[in-house]
């Protein structure tokens, strides 16, 4: 035998048998903290795939097994729905647009707010595109899912109308009327299927609503 060979053995010894290195087993999430994982795996993916997209799709992007769907929704249209009602909440787009911060200059404070707006509905439009309806679903109680509707619309257009206070002076109508004016540009700019796929950046949005879209002229009033 080889000194080295030796040397090694010696080590062996003194050192004992390697431990075997412990299976990493993903921590167990609590119940609303598993669903909202699903929910958040399956979201891209229904807009990718619409109603057609797997269960083990679905386990392999959250990092669960495919049993463990099961076990928080009965089946895979319950996940869908579930991923659906989540996107049209509109409680999370509402705080940003609610954290723009004021003291920036009129331009960078619209265009980060148009952003905010224009990734919601992208991804609304899209992922009811996706899933083969081109409106909200629209629950038995059509009147009261209206209203549920309405709230949420009028509150943007007051976040918004905030936004545009501060500068009031520069306009020539009222903030609220240019909130919807923006809006519109911002919907009409946005959706899929009126910009055939090339939707105008947020920057061009806030453009066309402050300047229009002729040189200005000393003559202009």
């Amino acid at each position: 035998m080889r000194a080295d060979d030796t040397s090694e053995a010696a080590d062996r010894a003194d050192n004992g048998p390697s431990a075997p290195c412990p299976s990493k087993r993903a921590r167990p999430l609590p119940p609303d903290e598993r669903r909202a994982a699903l929910i958040a795996a399956t979201l891209p993916l229904v807009s990718e795939y619409g109603t057609k997209v797997s269960t083990r799709q679905i386990a392999e992007a959250a990092g669960v097994a495919e049993g463990t769907i099961f076990r928080v929704f009965p089946d895979k249209d319950s996940l869908i729905q579930a991923a659906v009602s989540t996107a049209l909440d509109p409680t999370e787009p509402l705080a940003e647009l609610a954290a723009v911060d004021l003291a920036l200059p009129l331009r960078e404070r619209l265009t980060e707010a148009a952003g905010v707006m224009q990734r919601r509905l992208i991804g609304v439009i899209n992922l009811l595109i996706a899933i083969g309806v081109h409106s909200p679903p629209v629950p038995k109680d059509h009147e009261e899912y209206r209203s549920s509707l309405r709230a949420p619309r009028e509150r943007i257009l007051e976040l918004t109308a905030d936004l545009l206070r501060p500068d009031q002076d520069q306009f020539r109508y009222p903030v609220e009327e240019v909130a919807r004016l923006m809006q519109l540009i911002l919907f009409s700019g946005s959706h899929p299927l009126i910009t055939e796929g090339r939707p105008l950046p947020p920057e061009k949005i806030v453009a066309l609503l402050l300047d229009g879209v002729r040189q200005h002229h000393p003559e202009q009033p």
